[in-house]
């Protein structure tokens, strides 16, 4: 049986690796981005080059977008030489971006008004997951339509669940946010007090790390923290992206989200300072200089 041809717009920090694994998995991949170099990796490793989004769908059985924002996704899908005006009927569509849940919704509706079958299927993890293929997909959209796009994303991810309607895996994501937002502003706000008193943010990071406080967060990125590392695994002004996505949302069901609203601003601050292009632990360095303290190991 010939396998489906994918194509995949969006070959970012995320979307590279995710990319390869469909084609080392033996997919037939057509690529888009507007970064060139990216385009050609891809193309050196076995991929075709698509110009547009447009001729990515003419060419493709399934199409994957994995996009910075809600503006980009919609104007890949519905914009001029977009994939609305070459898609045809039937192919599966899933938009693997963090953007708003209206807006997935809303490309969603447009699309299948062309027998497009779409899915939003948002994924955690960072670089750190789609390099090894062990994204959490948070997927939103009809039971069959999943079915179909599952043996596709156990290429890319060990958690793939579906999470309800079209938007509903935009929802979840924006939960996971909060909570990912939230641990790392716990545990900088636990190594700064603990740096300021004196103590090695290594010691700290230790017996966190055996206990209640223990986090997957804390986990992955505590070690490059206290090392100052903020090498980019999620870059903060994509954190903030989201963070401005969850509070919209929140506003849409009218449900108060009080400490997110003040991570929000943590994160503003960061990017004020400059650092948007930094891993999103590096909102720490604010609390660092509110504190006049580095929380840094000693070893």
């Amino acid at each position: 049986m010939t396998p489906l041809t994918i194509g995949f717009i969006g070959l970012g920090i995320m979307g590279r690796p995710m990319a390869g694994h469909l084609l080392k998995a033996g997919y037939p991949l057509v690529v888009h981005d507007l970064n060139r170099q990216a385009v050609a990796t891809l193309v050196a490793a076995g991929a075709a080059e698509a110009f547009s989004p447009r001729e990515v769908a003419a060419r493709s059985d399934v199409i994957i977008t994995m996009l910075p924002d809600s503006p980009d996704v919609e104007a890949v899908a519905l914009g001029p030489d977009g994939l609305i005006e070459g898609v045809r009927p039937g192919v599966l569509y899933a938009d693997m971006s963090t953007i708003a849940p209206t807006a997935a919704v809303k490309v969603a509706h447009a699309l299948a008004a062309k027998g497009v079958r779409c899915l939003d299927a948002p994924v955690s993890g960072g670089e750190v997951g789609a390099i090894n293929a062990t994204l959490s997909i948070m997927v939103g959209g009809a039971e069959d339509d999943f079915a179909a796009m599952r043996p596709i994303f156990e290429k890319l991810g060990k958690t793939i669940t579906l999470c309800g309607p079209n938007g509903a895996g935009q929802i979840v994501k924006a939960c996971n946010q909060i909570q990912v937002a939230l641990n790392i502003l716990g545990m900088a706000e636990a190594l700064v007090l603990g740096a300021k008193a004196g103590v090695d943010p290594a010691i700290i990071h230790k017996v966190l790390s055996g206990g209640y406080a223990q986090s997957r967060v804390a986990d992955v990125r505590g070690p490059k923290v206290i090392q100052g590392d903020f090498q980019p695994g999620f870059k903060a002004r994509f954190h903030f992206k989201d963070l401005n996505i969850i509070l919209k949302t929140g506003n849409d069901y009218g449900v108060p989200l009080p400490v997110t609203s003040l991570v929000h601003e943590l994160f503003a601050a960061l990017l004020a300072a400059g650092g948007g292009d930094l891993d999103h632990t590096a909102v720490i360095t604010v609390l660092e200089k509110l504190a006049g303290v580095e929380a840094r190991t000693r070893s």
